[in-house]
C-alpha cells in the first residue's frame, strides 16, 4: 500500500510543476524583447515513468513499489509555435517596420492547460485518500 502513496506523491509533485511552469507562461505573456532578441518562449514539462519497463520485468519486479510514478524529464521551450507579428511603432521594442514580436503563449491554451493540471492533482489527492481509507478500513478488520 505504501507504494501507491508514492506514486501519488510523484504525480502531486508533477502536476504542482505544471502549474507553476504555466503560471509562468501566463506572467510573460505580454514580455517582450528588443528585436535583436528572441521574445519570451512559451515552456513545458516532459513527464516519463520513474521507471520504464516491459510488461514481463515490471511483473518480476511488482514488489519493487518505489521504482514506480512519474518524474520530470526536461522542461522544454516551445520553438515550433511563432509569436505573433504586432505593428506597433511607438513600442520600445518595435523592429525597423514597427512590428513587434510577442511571445507565444497563448491564453486560453494555456487556462486549458491549467485546468487539466488541477484536475490530475485532484485526481492523484482522491487515489491518496481512498488508500487512506482503504488502510483504515483494513486496520478495523483486524480489531
Amino acid at each position: 500500500m505504501l507504494g501507491v502513496f508514492n506514486i501519488s506523491a510523484s504525480g502531486l509533485s508533477a502536476q504542482r510543476l505544471r502549474m507553476d511552469i504555466i503560471a509562468d507562461n501566463l506572467a510573460n505573456a505580454q514580455t517582450t524583447r528588443p528585436a535583436s532578441e528572441t521574445p519570451f518562449r512559451r515552456r513545458y514539462p516532459i513527464f516519463a515513468p520513474k521507471e520504464t519497463t516491459s510488461f514481463a520485468a515490471a511483473l518480476r519486479r511488482s514488489s519493487d513499489r518505489l521504482s514506480q510514478g512519474v518524474r520530470v524529464v526536461a522542461i522544454v521551450e516551445d520553438n515550433h509555435t511563432p509569436g505573433e507579428l504586432v505593428y506597433d511603432p511607438g513600442h520600445p521594442h518595435a523592429d525597423e517596420q514597427g512590428y513587434v514580436r510577442m511571445p507565444n503563449v497563448n491564453t486560453v491554451r494555456e487556462m486549458v492547460q491549467m485546468i487539466s493540471a488541477s484536475r490530475a492533482y485532484e485526481a492523484n489527492v482522491t487515489a491518496l485518500n481512498a488508500t487512506k481509507a482503504m488502510i483504515a478500513k483494513a486496520l478495523e478488520i483486524g480489531r
